[in-house]
């Protein structure tokens, strides 16, 4: 317990930073966007890359994974099944289950991981299963439904591959799993940005948290709560239940796959949203509060299971 909340303090301490310097106007939304834009395409892939390379997989991508991918499909189906009810459009109904179900593994889910779970490698599976799954399956549905513009077969391939966190989780994955190692020369620059990952990133998002707008108006607030609190209650409680009566996980991974499926709704909806024109203001109120109410319902999980 006292490991958790020392993570959760430093967490809080750079993420009030960073919020720190947007209200003194140090940091402005361009610089939130570069700072944001250099953790999400070099600092993170080499974290990636690094905690992998040392990290024994096997455990991890077993009943961890299985677990967060059960907790998925429950929090899913739900959202899928209330847009059927409501007779939304397919794109929309895409928008909705992603918003209640796709995690922000990335810029908060490395940090989590490393600081109050002690591995920032706990967050992989999460990871490949969006960028490798989910996300390539939603943009093919979004595809389908949309009436121009529309992906070719390749483009639709090529996108999981484009994305350097994929990349990274794959290049770390090889690294994990075979006798190759890399050299000095790569190693020891790699691992100097790899340790400004997890700083760049919460510094990023308190100053997100401060320069970013409000939800606006224009989305039902109990259907914004239901999806808020599909993605914080349903998803986690499955995580818990599947991995602890189905998988028998000990209390490390129940923690661990419970924490991450109680991740906020990643930035990527919106912009999938954005991209498609479908459910954007859903999208992006989602993405904001769930963002907010994040720390506390981490938090609360963690003394729970701790």
């Amino acid at each position: 317990m006292p490991g958790v909340l020392a993570g959760f303090a430093t967490i809080g301490v750079l993420i009030g930073l960073g919020i720190l310097l947007a209200q003194l106007r140090v940091v402005d939304e361009a610089g939130q966007r570069a700072l944001a834009a250099v953790a999400f395409y070099v600092a993170s892939p080499a974290l990636l890359v690094t905690v992998m390379d040392r990290s024994d997989l096997g455990v991890v991508f077993s009943a961890n994974l299985a677990a967060i991918t059960g907790a998925v499909l429950v929090a899913a189906g739900l959202v899928a099944a209330v847009t059927w009810v409501r007779r939304h459009d397919l794109g929309t109904a895409v928008v909705a289950t992603l918003a209640g179900s796709y995690a922000n593994a990335g810029s908060l889910g490395l940090p989590i991981a490393a600081y109050a779970l002690g591995d920032a490698v706990l967050v992989a599976p999460t990871l490949l299963l969006q960028l490798m799954v989910l996300q390539p399956l939603a943009l093919v549905v979004l595809d389908a439904d949309a009436s121009a513009s529309r992906l070719g077969f390749w483009a639709i391939l090529r996108r999981p591959v484009s994305n350097p966190i994929t990349v990274a989780s794959i290049l770390g994955l090889v690294l994990s799993t075979t006798p190759l190692d890399l050299p000095a020369a790569v190693a020891h620059p790699l691992e100097l940005v790899a340790g400004m990952a997890v700083p760049s990133m919460l510094i990023a998002y308190g100053l997100a948290l401060r320069l970013g707008p409000l939800p606006g108006r224009g989305v039902p607030a109990l259907y914004l709560g239901a999806l808020v609190a599909t993605k914080h209650v349903v998803q986690p409680l499955a995580a818990y239940f599947i991995g602890r009566f189905a998988l028998g996980l000990d209390e490390a991974q129940l923690l661990a796959v419970t924490v991450l499926s109680a991740l906020p709704t990643a930035n990527n909806v919106f912009i999938i949203a954005q991209r498609y024109d479908r459910a954007v203001l859903l999208a992006r109120d989602a993405v904001f509060v769930s963002t907010l109410v994040t720390v506390p319902v981490v938090l609360a999980i963690s003394l729970l299971l701790s």
